[in-house]
């Protein structure tokens, strides 16, 4: 990945809207390198999916929360793992260290969603012995930007 990559993979990440022409011009590429090196980036998964931005509150799903999870048998994982992956209010599920080995971040419509997520989907699986629930009041950031720009030439 050189630097033209790294401006290409910004502009598409900002706004994946963009004609090829606009990010050419900011790339000092014609339209179709530019395409050319979308098809390479996306067969190399270095762009994994090109998605959407959707405003959740405007879908109704305005409460973001976190849950951490504490698992006491190792059998029980890998259930819980499809469980979650299954779930479409976990938005993220992250497999950590310390004494909650999981942390999965939601998007819910209101408390009492939250409630029948804990009390149908998550606190039934084997093995699941503890949770501890974290409400965002509000978001200063959330992206899902990468800057490619920060990765450096040592990757190039």
């Amino acid at each position: 990945m050189d630097a033209i990559d790294r401006i290409i993979l910004d502009r598409v990440q900002a706004d994946g809207s963009q004609t090829y022409a606009e990010i050419g011009a900011a790339a000092g590429l014609s339209p179709s390198a530019v395409n050319d090196r979308l098809k390479r980036l996306k067969a190399e998964r270095i762009i994994r999916r090109m998605t959407a931005d959707v405003d959740p509150a405007a879908v109704g799903l305005p409460m973001l929360a976190f849950v951490l999870v504490a698992i006491n048998e190792p059998q029980g994982e890998s259930r819980f793992r499809d469980a979650m992956k299954a779930a479409p209010e976990v938005l993220e599920c992250h497999h950590l260290t310390g004494e909650f080995p999981y942390l999965l971040k939601l998007r819910l419509r209101d408390t009492a969603h939250l409630e029948q997520f804990l009390m149908d989907r998550l606190k039934p699986l084997t093995g699941v012995v503890r949770t501890h629930t974290l409400i965002a009041l509000s978001t200063m950031k959330e992206t899902h930007i990468l800057p490619a720009s920060l990765s450096g030439a040592a990757h190039a």
